[in-house]
């Protein structure tokens, strides 16, 4: 399996996780990031997630090849002291320019096993969003989540009106997830700040919400 490395020293990879590829093996087994750790080092512990994506999410997703880095990364998330954006293509044209989506989620029962739901009994979520651009029936959003909770970025987009686009748990099954882990800044010393390109999945619908032809990032 070859996962392309956007970032790499020492003690932290950051990884351009393919969209579709679970971050650890299921219940049932199956391929994951995991598969090529023993690639990245040769340690007799290690590597380990410094967190996670769901499977459909592409993007910038954060190894710690050694135990120090990894708890004050660990540290750092649960701080909310890193710095996540992404980007979504979402169904729907979003009305104003920028806005933060307060909203609690819990885990429910799911006719697919278990999903997502704004609840008021559930933990709290926030997101803030900015319009990069447009088209007929689809915006192209920046997501910037305060929280970190399961799934939140495509339930506050579905809760908005706006489910993102190919999300089939949430909205309407379609051509794949366009979400994008697009970047993140890590609080190590010295600091981390690493993009990830657009998967080609997701180009053809950003270049219609108006982002220019022929660029790599």
């Amino acid at each position: 399996m070859d996962i392309p490395i956007l970032y790499a020293d020492a003690h932290v990879v950051v990884l351009n996780k393919p969209a579709g590829l679970a971050v650890h093996p299921g219940p049932g087994g199956g391929a994951s990031v995991e598969d090529i750790f023993a690639s990245l080092s040769r340690r007799a512990d290690g590597p380990w997630l410094a967190h996670r994506l769901d499977a459909d999410t592409a993007g910038c997703l954060v190894v710690a090849l050694r135990k120090t880095p990894l708890l004050k990364l660990q540290a750092a998330f649960a701080a909310g002291a890193v710095r996540k954006t992404y980007w979504a293509v979402v169904e729907g044209e979003v009305a104003g320019e920028a806005g933060t989506i307060s909203a609690p989620i819990i885990k429910r029962p799911h006719w697919q096993g278990w999903a997502m739901a704004v609840d008021a009994k559930g933990q709290e979520s926030i997101t803030d969003w900015r319009v990069l651009g447009r088209t007929s029936g689809q915006t192209w959003l920046e997501l910037s989540p305060r929280t970190g909770r399961t799934h939140q970025l495509r339930v506050h987009c579905a809760h908005g009106g706006w489910p993102i686009l190919g999300d089939a748990l949430y909205g309407t099954a379609g051509p794949g997830l366009h979400l994008l882990a697009r970047r993140i800044v890590l609080p190590l010393d010295p600091v981390i700040d690493v993009t990830a390109p657009p998967p080609l999945a997701m180009v053809e619908a950003l270049a219609a919400c108006g982002r220019k032809e022929g660029l790599l990032f």
